[in-house]
């Protein structure tokens, strides 16, 4: 081997193997809506709504009719895309709990494969409750802390003009929420591709969970619905826009062919909104059945799936981290077990048969466990009741077969309770290295009682978004 040879293989030694990969690396944008239901998509022939933007993807990618939110609400759900466990094996039980930072997470996986991570929007895993607040920079649980080297975010929902935290450095912005955080993503997309660097994005949208305000542009189309349904549904128009702006964005940047775009929604629909928001389906947002769970969910990625088509394979945000981590090639020592999620990419390419591992679902008192078609729920596992459906031929989960179908009723609790014990057993932290929770890990509380965000309160008191929160 001639000297120079040898020089060359020095060097890439030294380089991370997702850069060596060059042009076979993609780029790979997640993006979260904020209570989105199920049914409200224009592909499903929403009777008001309509989303050009994210039909035309659906018609270019993957739609998954059966895509499960990890939890049936925010916080929760985005601790199972961080790490592709449970919600609460890493100690986020409801909206508002903070993530471990003794967890593995999905941002801090890809730094190491050679990608440059942003987080636009919002955030929800510090520990806050409240309206979203722009994360202080000496926040220890903020994006940063979890991998991402951009970050600007807020700690929870957020709507039009908001003020938001780039790094820890407070910015006021004007206009709807969804366009600007698309618009300021597409400067940290455009910023990497033209250093070379593939970059893994993060765009979790404030919309449409309220506090519903659209503009009367976006509100123009729904000149029949009563407040807050008119401007629930505007701030949806505006957010399908902005995915219109987003695909036009990486087309523009030319790296379209070669990005990974995954959509889906946090958890179901809102219930006091019309017209309905989960197509029918049992239950809405804070609910096991169908409604509260099952989301919307589209992937594109042109240089991969090829045919587009309509999948009912049970998926879920858990089987985000697993999914990427194939597609890139990650160790599997990246990815702290166990594992609630599963790759999915075959299913890029061609359908790939019954799913092999079971989808668990624990929330407070409720639980949901899926094994294919069939379904267990308990609404209230203290009351140690449980229902069993066939959510493929039933997805609106009307016909108990808990007693019917005894012996499948039997099995599935049986695999309900070993998960079940196994995820007691992570949220206790035997899964860490030191074998327990890290003791100064804190609980959630109210950024607007909190010592750290007294400085601003004052000053906050009459933003539309915090007033009736900060003048009690």
């Amino acid at each position: 081997m001639t000297p120079k040879r040898i020089l060359i293989l020095l060097l890439l030694s030294f380089v991370p193997s997702a850069l060596v990969l060059g042009d076979s690396t993609p780029n790979i944008v997640l993006v979260m809506t904020d209570d989105q239901g199920w049914g409200q998509m224009g592909y499903r022939d929403h009777p008001v709504l309509k989303t050009p933007h994210l039909d035309a993807m659906a018609a270019n990618g993957l739609r998954f009719e059966r895509f499960y939110a990890g939890a049936p609400n925010c916080s929760p759900t985005r601790s199972t895309v961080m790490t592709g466990r449970s919600n609460n094996r890493t100690g986020v039980e409801d909206h508002g709990f903070p993530l471990r930072l003794q967890e593995k997470t999905l941002p801090k996986a890809m730094q190491k494969a050679g990608y440059t991570t942003g987080h636009f929007g919002k955030w929800h895993l510090n520990g806050f409750r409240g309206p979203g607040a722009p994360i202080l920079g000496t926040d220890p649980r903020g994006p940063g802390a979890f991998g991402f080297d951009k970050w600007l975010s807020v700690s929870n929902f957020f709507d039009r003009d908001p003020i938001m935290s780039r790094q820890g450095t407070f910015e006021e912005f004007k206009g709807d929420s969804s366009e600007i955080i698309v618009a300021e993503a597409l400067k940290f997309i455009d910023q990497q591709a033209k250093s070379g660097k593939p970059s893994f994005t993060v765009i979790w949208y404030g919309t449409p969970h309220s506090p519903f305000v659209a503009s009367d542009e976006d509100k123009a189309p729904f000149p029949n619905l009563e407040d807050p349904s008119k401007n629930h549904y505007g701030e949806m128009v505006a957010m399908d826009r902005s995915i219109g702006t987003l695909r036009k964005g990486l087309r523009d940047l030319k790296i379209a062919d070669n990005t990974l775009l995954w959509f889906n929604s946090d958890n179901g629909g809102l219930a006091n909104i019309t017209p309905d928001t989960v197509g029918g389906l049992r239950g809405n947002k804070g609910s096991v059945f169908e409604g509260g769970i099952r989301v919307p969910c589209v992937i594109e990625w042109p240089a991969v799936i090829k045919n587009a088509r309509i999948t009912n394979h049970p998926t879920a945000t858990m089987d985000i981290f697993p999914t990427i981590a194939e597609v890139v090639g990650l160790p599997k020592s990246d990815l702290l077990q166990p594992q609630d999620g599963t790759s999915v990419r075959a299913l890029f390419n061609n359908e790939i048969g019954p799913r092999k591992k079971p989808l668990g679902f624990r929330h407070m008192k409720k639980a949901a466990f899926l094994d294919n078609d069939y379904k267990l729920v308990a609404p209230d596992t203290s009351k140690g009741v449980f229902y069993l459906y066939n959510v493929a031929e039933d997805p609106n989960e009307t016909n108990d077969l808990y007693k019917t179908n005894a012996a499948i009723a039997k099995r599935m609790l049986k695999q309900f309770q070993k998960w079940d014990a196994s995820v007691q057993a992570s949220y206790e932290g035997k899964d860490y290295p030191e074998g327990h929770v890290d003791p100064d890990h804190p609980g959630r509380r109210d950024w607007t009682i909190s010592e750290e965000y007294a400085p601003y309160i004052e000053a906050w008191k009459n933003r539309p978004e915090f007033k009736r929160y900060l003048n009690k």
